[in-house]
């Protein structure tokens, strides 16, 4: 079964022109996500999803072929029409899912709620990412995980530069930060790093992380 819930007005603090950008995106993500099958990273780091699983950003459905089919999963977004293609991604691979409608730091779920807790792709978005990592760290359970699977600035300096450089312009067409220092920004949060992995020469950080109780 499928559910659906929408939370207020959709987008990061009403910036509708945000959802707008994703929203135009969604049937480009669902084409691709036949290929993300193979995707050996995303296989890597969500074959561990186990539980009470929340994913942030779901887009449309990118990691869904990894996911055990015995988890309770909710999936948030604010695009509704990401949300649309998560929904028939979930039917396609047999994922009993809920779904909420909403900017995820308009959500307010109770202390200690989720074993597992999912992003991929979403820090390069948030105005504050610390703060969407320090809530993270509250709904997850002591015993629970966090994984990250994100996109940052490249190890190699040349290239951190050009990101650095084109950030404003990435953000304007495709709503993506591009100059975000992962590993910093999860340092400056309540969370305890467990596992690092990198790759594309930086620019893919794959990430397993705890709650600090």
């Amino acid at each position: 079964m499928i559910n659906f819930i929408e939370i207020g007005e959709a987008g990061i603090h009403g910036e509708n022109k945000l959802v707008q950008k994703f929203d135009k995106q969604a049937a480009k993500y669902a084409r691709k996500r036949k290929k993300q099958e193979q995707n050996k990273w995303r296989r890597q780091i969500f074959q561990f999803v186990r539980g009470k699983t929340l994913e942030v950003a779901v887009g449309a459905g990118m990691n869904f072929a990894f996911y055990p089919k015995d988890i309770e999963y909710i999936g948030v977004d604010f695009s509704p029409k990401m949300i649309d293609e998560a929904k028939e991604a979930a039917k396609i691979y047999g994922i009993k899912a809920d779904f909420i409608l909403s900017d995820v730091e308009s959500l307010d779920f109770p202390e200690n709620t989720f074993d597992t807790i999912v992003s991929a792709g979403s820090l390069c978005g948030y105005d504050n990412p610390v703060h969407v990592l320090n809530l993270f760290n509250r709904w997850c359970k002591e015993d629970g995980q966090i994984l990250l699977m994100e996109h940052g600035l490249f190890s190699v300096p040349a290239l951190a530069w050009i990101q650095k450089k084109l950030d404003s312009l990435a953000f304007q067409v495709i709503g993506c930060h591009q100059n975000r220092d992962i590993l910093d920004i999860i340092k400056q949060s309540n969370l305890i790093i467990k596992r690092v992995e990198r790759a594309l020469l930086g620019y893919l950080y794959l990430i397993w992380a705890k709650p600090q109780k």
